[in-house]
């Protein structure tokens, strides 16, 4: 498929900042060199837990977006894409949700705890059918969601589950910058 037929691929980030290192940040300006349309839903940390603001920022540049669409979730920002998938009508060709956390059990240190979830209206995790294919890949030493937890997830949103093996939470600390394994999941939805 050449750029001028590709959807534009949707970036959503979890709970952090802005990472140069990130392999979404990394994957997006690939895709650009490439020739791809590329957005980013703006990074908002762990500071504002507020998941309607969230969703309303996914829905924002969704509709800015002619044309397909393809998502491409980390962590927190597959919880994210989850709520707004509830209420958005805009058509979505597929989403790629990698390393969802588990936000229905206690996070590790660092991480917002239950409580703060709650207030921030993450909680309870949807977890009905999406309505668009997608693929969950899942980590089965993810400190921020054990495999059979995600699998789940996976099986309540109609996703295919990708098994990632021991790639801890897919994100620097875990030794992940670039990960070009995204690229080929991307061209296996456009297919689709």
């Amino acid at each position: 498929m050449n750029a001028a037929q590709a959807p534009t691929v949707l970036i959503v980030p979890g709970l952090r900042d802005h990472v140069d290192a990130h392999w979404q940040t990394l994957l997006g300006a690939h895709l650009k060199a490439c020739g791809r349309e590329v957005r980013t839903v703006p990074p908002m940390g762990r500071t504002d837990l507020d998941c309607a603001a969230r969703v309303e920022a996914i829905e924002r540049e969704a509709q800015s977006i002619d044309g397909p669409l393809v998502l491409v979730a980390h962590s927190g920002g597959c919880v994210m894409v989850a709520h707004w998938a509830r209420q958005t009508r805009r058509a979505v060709h597929g989403a790629l949700m990698a390393t969802p956390p588990d936000f229905e059990e206690a996070m590790p240190e660092g991480y917002p705890t239950l409580e703060e979830l709650r207030a921030g209206g993450w909680l309870p995790v949807p977890r009905e059918r999406l309505p668009f294919p997608s693929i969950v890949a899942a980590s089965r030493n993810d400190p921020l969601g054990a495999f059979d937890s995600i699998a789940q997830l996976a099986e309540g949103w109609g996703s295919r589950l990708v098994d990632l093996g021991e790639v801890g939470h897919l994100n620097p600390a875990s030794g992940f910058g670039e990960w070009r394994r995204a690229e080929q999941f991307i061209d296996e939805l456009v297919a689709s």
